[in-house]
């Protein structure tokens, strides 16, 4: 596996789709990236030399793209701003409801978790017979 700052990307796959590998590069940085570094998209990432890697190493310095460990912590600093400062949106993340307007009356099942049902649970050391 080729290691590109500091993340194993895979060598079988072509370099255009193996840059997603890396967290803060999607598809079209990753064309953008092909493109100002002057390689095809289409080449192995196991094909490329130590150069070609270099080479895109230099152009995502050069274009200040984060990634990784500071694209985390800045989205994480974001959200901890968003709740200190009480606006809606940090009391959505807080409260773990959906955040950019959808409706929670239904729905929002996956922000919110399982649904809650309140039941009754029959005594095991009731009588026999009719409910």
């Amino acid at each position: 596996m080729a290691r590109l700052l500091g993340i194993e990307i895979p060598n079988e796959k072509r370099i255009e789709a193996s840059l997603p590998y890396i967290y803060g590069i999607g598809r079209p940085t990753a064309k953008k990236i092909l493109e100002q570094a002057g390689i095809d998209p289409d080449t192995r990432t196991g094909e490329l030399s130590d150069e070609q890697l270099s080479q895109i190493i230099h152009v995502v310095n050069a274009n200040n793209i984060v990634i990784e460990g500071d694209l985390r912590r800045e989205l994480q600093a974001n959200m901890k701003r968003l709740q200190q400062i009480n606006c809606y949106r940090g009391i959505c993340h807080r409260r773990g409801i959906p955040v950019r307007g959808q409706r929670t009356k239904t729905n929002a099942r996956t922000r919110k978790g399982g649904k809650r049902t309140v039941g009754v649970e029959r005594n095991p050391n009731a009588k026999k017979g009719k409910v």
